[in-house]
């Protein structure tokens, strides 16, 4: 069902999802997929975008109250995990796949608990550029399922992006063209996933 007039739309994540946003003006949506997505909903939408750049999965919950269900979303939209694999390799933080599951789970529940928004899980996604990059597979790969298995669990649409991001670089002949660093996305990154985004929010229209 594609969101009405009324519906309040709030994207939440790390940096992929922040997008270089103003924090100083709450309205600002950044210049990624969810600034995308956003021109895209009816024009009386009320859109937010509450990514911070750097987050994990404990930043995200720290400020889970305030940034998600103080505003009571009727759809709340999620990308986080690249960042927990990140730290491993280039901070020494290991952020354990089966406690980040139960950490993504409790953050979830406390939203049905509050509210009962429409709910889109985004998987964390790599789009290696070097081959130490491809190491990361085996920190991020059970990322991904865990968000599968969250998405199965609390009936939320699954945007599969890992795998769409990848074929989409094989299709370019060069991943930086997809994602310049492995992880952010560019430009076409983000419009790729603001495409998925809306096909599967509004029913593959």
């Amino acid at each position: 069902m594609q969101p009405t007039a009324t519906t309040a739309v709030l994207f939440q994540g790390d940096s992929i999802t922040d997008a270089g946003r103003d924090r100083a003006r709450p309205g600002h949506l950044g210049y990624g997929y969810a600034a995308m997505v956003a021109a895209a909903l009816p024009g009386t939408s009320t859109v937010l975008n509450r990514g911070v750049a750097g987050d994990r999965i404990t930043d995200l919950s720290a400020r889970w109250d305030e940034d998600a269900l103080a505003h009571r979303p009727q759809l709340l939209s999620l990308l986080i995990g690249v960042n927990d694999t990140w730290r491993r390799y280039d901070s020494g933080l290991p952020s354990p796949a089966d406690t980040w599951e139960d950490e993504y789970r409790a953050l979830l529940e406390r939203l049905h608990a509050h509210c009962a928004p429409r709910l889109v899980l985004i998987e964390p996604f790599l789009v290696p550029v070097t081959p130490e990059q491809w190491t990361w597979r085996e920190d991020l790969d059970p990322r991904i399922h865990a968000v599968r298995r969250l998405a199965a669990d609390h009936d939320a649409l699954l945007l599969a992006a890992d795998g769409l991001l990848n074929q989409a670089a094989r299709t370019a002949g060069d991943p930086a063209l997809i994602a310049a660093d492995g992880v952010h996305p560019t430009e076409l990154g983000h419009r790729l996933l603001a495409e998925a985004w809306l096909r599967l929010v509004n029913g593959g229209e």
